[in-house]
Order: structure tokens, then C-alpha cells, then sequence
């Protein structure tokens, strides 16, 4: 059963490990391996611990330093950005050298800024390879310097106690089998082979897993052109798990992730964690692993001329933040072509580093807040001894008042102390009501984030109000609901006529049947008080749209193909198409060129029987879907592979059906599919879906 809840529950669960979603990891092929596959939380149980790993990207790229020609915006992509054919880009091998690399440095301001991973680039999208690699010449070992980066950044995380782990692109501008070509290339495509370009991948992602000792992640990136599928991402996650059964793969190995938000669809794609980029999840992610990727100034790789950086303050909140929500944090740096790290870089690293010595067990090994939102910062937690636990609670706006109220928390109180000062007298704790209040001293400790300590007993109890679990607050025929609390020694009450529940109305005593539309509200109460706030869901009793009558129908779809450039799905009506013909279903597999298109669909889906039914549209670019003229999902727009869905209820029959697509450039995406009424999600198939037959 699919829930909904009006209020979120991202916090639950606490004291279980953040279970990796199901369906994200597939199952490894056979192949030889130094150690058998640990279970998936066993695997991913350090790199939940870390919270906190270091980013960085460094190539060829750095040597123009973001500046070609008279533009001074590009960095890491400055190949594809500036459009410099591979002949051009390929002169920068004589010009690295970077005399001034040290990788037991590097390794030691990540240590020191209290990180407990690196992620590097051994390949980014220009196919240069910063490693020494017996299957191409384009590598370090090509460069003046001629020294395997690889090899040393890998012995001083050993030597430091960090975790060594690869990002390594999918995608590549520089082989000559990879495809798609840029658009701009005047590179031939005659000859060129994905398969064998994957087969040379793989080779190289073997002696990157086989040289190195033990590899933490692999963080794949590249994947969104349209020539990777599932298929290949899949393959290759089997693949790189059996050389390494207890290595962890992100999900950028394969085609679900969900644009910038960087989270995959549950149950359809490979991958062992979410990769939210240059963005923080505004709610957190319940039974999700993820790992935001974010840069300290506007680039990736190093650009001279970007002086944006985000303030040591700024960055210590976001680590605070992220881990609130149960997330990590990659933190990138873009290195010089002298191998440096920018001095901005080095302080906030440094300045972070100060601040995780006094607080770094706030962050580390610690889950999800119990609070939905908190007024003055933000809460980790970690369990203790005893069946006790530990609420860290990262103070951002010191109350003016040196009162810190907690509201909501319903267990008992241990302790309360500074996270940087242990061994300082105990804060005075009282309880108001239902907050609990801590008297804190006049002024802040640290500028960026004070950490107090708060020990309970038991796991954490919040006082919130119901959840109010359905499959949609929309319906036909009935619908049942359920309320849900954990809070102890209570009960429910609730309404169905809008009006606030009090200690006399409907006791719930088990699932709400619901007959027409309605307001529900509700609220727990102990002791003849109310001791929550009211949760409230407004639900709606659907008339099923009319069946239409359509005689003389064939199978398939008509579809009309425009070529353009949009950033939104255009006006049909006023445009032209290059082709138009039939189809069997809602596919992009027909004739067209490789970018800058797009497709209409028309025709009937019949569905079977009277229901509410949720049409999706998982697209690469936008798409929109209409039943019987009125827009039912709306996903338009230029982004990866996103999907989206909405409801409609229909009377069994035919209902007229229209779907747009367009592609920008990058990935091509579009399946169409639909759920309800006895139907599992499925993608529609070619039997739900007739045009009017012309010839008759």
C-alpha cells in the first residue's frame, strides 16, 4: 500500500540503520572476488558512520583554469563548453605537470577538516585518466609528470586512515567508440561502437578496483545521454560488485536518477545511494541512503576567476543539515594545475576541521532528527548506553533569552551539556507543558554552530500529531484510512465534519471507512488533554469521467515529429511537423535525428474497469499527458530522467489520451505507464492503446 501523510516522516526509525532502498541494489554477478558480498547494511555501515568525505576534481581541465578564448565560466567541462575539438584539448598533456602534488597533504587537510573518505576523479567526461592505465595512452603517464596519482593519493589515505574511492565517468568526449559525438564535433560517428567502448571501460574500471587495495565507492557520473539504458547500467553495477562484492555504487551507474535531485525510482534501477547535487533535500529522505555533492564556489574543477565561496558558517550548517536528515556530505575541491588546493579551499577546510574536533560526534555514526523542524538549528541523534540517547542539538540562532526550548519531546531528561565543553557543569533542564526547556548560557560558544548534548531515556518521543495513512485522499466507491501514533499511554480522536476533535469525539479504534467527501482532523490525547496539535487531510469523492464512444478504432497510436529547440514543450497546434505516422505505444524509438525534437501522441487508452487511475511519465526532457483534454501529469521542462504522475477517474472504456515529449540535448527518456483499480504499475501496454482507424 502506498501512503500518504500529511506531515512528514522523514524522521522515524531512528535507532535502525538507514536501510538502503530496496530495489537500488541489484544482485552481484558471479566472478572471481577477494571476499564474499557482506549483506547491504553491513556494507554500506561505514560509509553511513562517515557523514562527511571529500570531493575532488582535478584534470587536464585545470591548466586553461576556467578561461578559453575571451569567456573565463568554464571548468571541468570547458572541453564540451568551449567546444574544443579533441585534437586541440589533447595538447594540454605536455602542459600537466604538476610539480607542487602531494598526496600525503591532500590526504591530511581532509583528515584534518574531519572527513573520512575521498572520492577523485580518475576519469572525468574528457576521457583524460589520472591514473596509470595499460589500456590508453591518455593518461598521466603520458604527461610530463609520470607519476600514477592514483597509486599515491590511494597508500596516504591508507596511511591516514581514509577511505580511497573513484568517481569515474560513464561518459566519454575523448574515445573514439564512445557515442553520442558532441553536437558541435566534427569527429566521424562512422565506425564507432558503444559495446566496445563499454568493453574498454571495463577494463579500465578493472584495474582500478585491482591495483588499488580496498575501494570505498565508485561513484559513477555521465549517464544520462541516450546511449546508456538500464541495460548497461545494471551490467555494469553486476560487474564492478563482483570484483569487489563489498565496494558501494551510487546510482549514477544507472539511468533512474531523478535530475539534480539525484534520487532513483524505487524498485527500477541499480544503485546503493541517492546523489542530490549542489542541493540539500528539504525534508529528508526516510529508509534512503543519499549523499550530497555540493562545490565550495560556483565550479567543480578550479577556476581562477571564481571567487564565490561559500562561507566556513554556511558550511558547517549544511554538514549540520545534511546529517539532521540522515544524509552525507561530499564536499568538493578543485585542485590547480601546480597541484594545490586553493587557499580558500585550505581555510574552510581547515575551519571545519577546528569545529568537528570539539563536535564531530554530533555528526558521525548519528540518524535522522526525530523533530519535523526546529526554530533556532537542527537535531542528530545517536544511541547511548543504558536505553538511553543522544540528542545533538545544533543551536544556529542562540536564544536571546538563553532559554532553548525543545518542543515536544516526551521522555525523560539525563543531561544536557556543551558537546565542546564535557566536562562543564550540566545545563539546567525543566519541562513547560510539552517542551522541554534548557537554560543555556549568555552568549554562543562557537559563531557557526554550538552543539548542546540533551540525554534522554529510550528512544526519542516527539508529541505530533497523527499520521493520516491512505492510498490518496481522492476516491471512488470508499476509502479506507488509518491513524497512526507512537506516542505512549494515548489515544486518538477525530472528526469527519471539519470541526476540531476534543476529549468527546470519535475515539479511533481501527481503520476509518470513508462514504463521501469529507474533512478529516485528528489529534492524540492522554489524560482527558489534548496533547497534540490537529492533523488534517481533506478527501474527495470522485465522479468517474464518461467512457467515450469510438467506433471503427485500430490498435496503436498516431504521432506526429517535430524538429526544434525548446526548453519547454511548444504549441503544437501552431507548428508543422517533419513526419507523422502510426505507433504501437508510447515510444521514441522511430525515426528521428539525436537532439533538439519532439513528439506528440494521440489516441484512446481503454482501461478496464471503473477507477481511480495514476498515469506516469518518466521522461528525459519534459513531457506532459492528457486524458479526455484535461492535463493529468505535467513533467515538462529540460531535465534527466524525472518522473511524475497524477490521478484521474474514469468509467471502464475509452478515454482519449494525448503525451508530449521534447528533447533538448543530453538523455533521451519516455515511458509512459499507469496504475489503479486492480492494475499494477505497469508501462501502458500496446493492447490498452487504439487510434481511429483511417481506412475505415
Amino acid at each position: 500500500m502506498k501512503h500518504v501523510s500529511t506531515r512528514c516522516q522523514a524522521f522515524s526509525n531512528l535507532f535502525l540503520a538507514v536501510l538502503f532502498l530496496l530495489g537500488w541494489s541489484c544482485a552481484s554477478s558471479s566472478g572471481d572476488a577477494s571476499a564474499p558480498a557482506a549483506a547491504p547494511d553491513q556494507r554500506m555501515e561505514w560509509w553511513r558512520d562517515a557523514r562527511f568525505g571529500l570531493f575532488i576534481h582535478w584534470g587536464l581541465y585545470a591548466i586553461p583554469a576556467g578561461e578559453w578564448k575571451e569567456s573565463t565560466n568554464h571548468a571541468e567541462w570547458i572541453m564540451h563548453t568551449a567546444q574544443i575539438p579533441v585534437d586541440v584539448y589533447e595538447k594540454f598533456l605536455a602542459r600537466f605537470n604538476p610539480v607542487k602534488f602531494d598526496a600525503d597533504a591532500w590526504a591530511r587537510m581532509a583528515k584534518d577538516a574531519g572527513m573520512k573518505y575521498i572520492v577523485i576523479t580518475s576519469k572525468h567526461h574528457d576521457g583524460f585518466c589520472l591514473y596509470d592505465s595499460t589500456h590508453t595512452d591518455y593518461d598521466v603517464m603520458s604527461t610530463p609528470f609520470k607519476r600514477d596519482i592514483m597509486k599515491e593519493l590511494a597508500a596516504a589515505c591508507e596511511r591516514h586512515g581514509l577511505k580511497m574511492c573513484w568517481y569515474h565517468s560513464i561518459m566519454d568526449w575523448h574515445h573514439h567508440d564512445y557515442l553520442p559525438r558532441r553536437p558541435w564535433e566534427k569527429r566521424s560517428a562512422e565506425g564507432a561502437d558503444l559495446d566496445r567502448y563499454v568493453a574498454h571501460m571495463k577494463k579500465q574500471l578493472a584495474e582500478l578496483v585491482g591495483n588499488y587495495g580496498e575501494i570505498g565507492v565508485l561513484w559513477f557520473d555521465g549517464e544520462w545521454e541516450g546511449t546508456w539504458n538500464h541495460d548497461y547500467g545494471k551490467d555494469l553495477y553486476d560487474y564492478v560488485r563482483g570484483l569487489q562484492p563489498n565496494i558501494i555504487v551510487n546510482n549514477r551507474v544507472d539511468k533512474g536518477r531523478g535530475g539534480m535531485e539525484g534520487l532513483t525510482q524505487e524498485g527500477k534501477y541499480c544503485g546503493d545511494f541517492g546523489t542530490p547535487e549542489q542541493q540539500i533535500p528539504a525534508t529528508g529522505l526516510p529508509d534512503v541512503d543519499w549523499e550530497t555533492c555540493m562545490t565550495m564556489n560556483n565550479h567543480w574543477g578550479y577556476n581562477k576567476n571564481d571567487h564565490n565561496w561559500k562561507s566556513t558558517t554556511d558550511l558547517i550548517r549544511k554538514l549540520a543539515d545534511i546529517a539532521s536528515k540522515g544524509g552525507n556530505f561530499l564536499l568538493n575541491v578543485g585542485p590547480t594545475a601546480e597541484g594545490l588546493f586553493p587557499q580558500p579551499s585550505m581555510e574552510r577546510l581547515a575551519a571545519m576541521g577546528q569545529w568537528m574536533k570539539a563536535n564531530g560526534a554530533s555528526i558521525y555514526g548519528t540518524t535522522a532528527s526525530p523533530f519535523e523542524s526546529l526554530p533556532w538549528g537542527r537535531c542528530t541523534v545517536k544511541a547511548a548506553e543504558e536505553a538511553k540517547t543522544i540528542l545533538y542539538l545544533h543551536v544556529f540562532d542562540w536564544p536571546a533569552d538563553g532559554r532553548l526550548v525543545i518542543p515536544g519531546l516526551d521522555n525523560e531528561t539525563v543531561r544536557a551539556h556543551l558537546l565542546a565543553e564535557p566536562t562543564a557543569e550540566a545545563l539546567k533542564v525543566t519541562r513547560v507543558g510539552n517542551d522541554v526547556v534548557i537554560d543555556l548560557p549568555g552568549a554562543a560558544p562557537d559563531r557557526h554552530d554550538s552543539v548542546v548534548a540533551l540525554t534522554i531515556r529510550g528512544r526519542p518521543v516527539v508529541i505530533g500529531p497523527p499520521l493520516i495513512e491512505t492510498r490518496s485522499a481522492r476516491f471512488i466507491g470508499e476509502r479506507t484510512v488509518e491513524l497512526v501514533t507512537d506516542l505512549p499511554d494515548s489515544a486518538m480522536r477525530y472528526t469527519l465534519d471539519g470541526q476540531d476533535p476534543t476529549v468527546t469525539s470519535t475515539l479511533y479504534g481501527g481503520p476509518i471507512v470513508l462514504s463521501d467527501s469529507c474533512t478529516l482532523k485528528a489529534a492524540v490525547f492522554r489524560d482527558g488533554k489534548r496533547l497534540s496539535s490537529i492533523e488534517e487531510m481533506d478527501f474527495t469523492r470522485l465522479v468517474p469521467r464518461p467512457a467515450l464512444s469510438v467506433d471503427a478504432v485500430a490498435t496503436g497510436l498516431d504521432y506526429a515529429y517535430y524538429e526544434g529547440e525548446w526548453r519547454a514543450l511548444p504549441d503544437f497546434g501552431g507548428l508543422e511537423p517533419v513526419r507523422t505516422g502510426t505507433c504501437d505505444t508510447f515510444t521514441i524509438e522511430l525515426e528521428r535525428r539525436d537532439e533538439r525534437w519532439a513528439f506528440r501522441y494521440e489516441g484512446y487508452v481503454k482501461v478496464p474497469r471503473d477507477g481511480l487511475y495514476t498515469f506516469y511519465t518518466d521522461s528525459d526532457d519534459g513531457s506532459r499527458l492528457l486524458v479526455d483534454g484535461r492535463v493529468v501529469v505535467d513533467n515538462d521542462g529540460p531535465h534527466s530522467a524525472l518522473e511524475k504522475s497524477g490521478e484521474v477517474a474514469l468509467k471502464a472504456g475509452f478515454h482519449a489520451i494525448t503525451v508530449s515529449v521534447f528533447e533538448l540535448t543530453g538523455g533521451e527518456l519516455l515511458d509512459v505507464s499507469l496504475s489503479g483499480s486492480g492494475v499494477d504499475k505497469q508501462t501502458i501496454p500496446a493492447g490498452m492503446l487504439y487510434r481511429i482507424a483511417k481506412d475505415k
